[in-house]
């Protein structure tokens, strides 16, 4: 890998660090850049997932004061997060390369239309869980039933994939936004740190690409908290819907025609 797209793939992390700690939607960016770096795309979703890591690791961390007691519930969540994630993963990795790339339209598209709405998504279940005085209620099946379908999502591609945890997590929890919101962030690291696991110990990494953009991810979350206050959140979220709405009709152009 030349020294010209080593400086790329490290200003995209970069960039992908800030737009996380802005408003979110990073894989929409960070995905194509590893396939214009030359990874086929399920090397590139891989490797992608491992870049990212340490970033979500870091929001994890952030609101401290809000992770739920390690009560029932939690790790309820906690399991079928990861029983998803590992078979998402591994779903990803015995995935005919062809049938993956045939896949990739719908889950960019899927993804950002997502993340488009995330918004009205966020209000909605802030409205849901404002002025609750009853704490968390026990989840119920079918909430953890849709962490786990969503775990998978995350460990076979995971683009858009917080939005989806917390709507799920609103629908059986009734506590304020900001421990929902830990909470997922906490789900997310944990979906992503153990896909990242299983694509490392397979060997299904590009190295010097996912290096390259963890780095400039790192400096790019740190930087991101510090402009979160000053950049025009609302131009960064319309970038990442441009864009991905751009890539889903690219690459159904580039994989679906006949």
């Amino acid at each position: 890998m030349d020294a010209v797209t080593t400086l790329l793939l490290a200003c995209a992390g970069l960039a992908g660090g800030i737009i996380t700690a802005v408003v979110g939607g990073s894989s929409l960016l960070i995905f194509p850049v590893m396939l214009a770096a030359g990874l086929p795309p399920i090397l590139a979703n891989t490797s992608s997932t491992v870049a990212m890591t340490p970033s979500s690791l870091a929001a994890a961390l952030a609101d401290r004061e809000r992770i739920p007691p390690w009560n029932r519930s939690f790790l309820g969540l906690l399991v079928v997060s990861v029983l998803g994630t590992v078979t998402g993963s591994l779903l990803l990795l015995f995935t005919p390369q062809a049938a993956f790339m045939a896949v990739v339209p719908l889950l960019v598209g899927a993804a950002t239309a997502l993340f488009a709405f995330s918004d009205q998504i966020k209000r909605a279940i802030a409205r849901r869980t404002a002025g609750s005085a009853n704490g968390a209620r026990t989840h119920t099946m079918v909430q953890l039933s849709m962490v786990a379908v969503i775990a998978v999502y995350g460990g076979y591609f995971g683009a858009a994939m917080s939005v989806m945890l917390l709507a799920a997590l609103a629908l059986g929890h009734e506590g304020d936004f900001r421990t929902i919101n830990t909470i997922k962030n906490i789900l997310s690291a944990l979906v992503g740190a153990i896909a990242a696991a299983i694509f490392i110990s397979q060997g299904a990494v590009g190295w010097p690409q996912a290096l390259a953009v963890m780095v400039g991810a790192l400096f790019g979350g740190y930087l991101g908290g510090k402009l979160v206050r000053v950049l025009p959140g609302g131009l960064l979220r319309w970038i990442v819907i441009v864009v991905g709405a751009g890539l889903a009709i690219y690459y159904a152009w580039r994989y679906w025609r006949v």
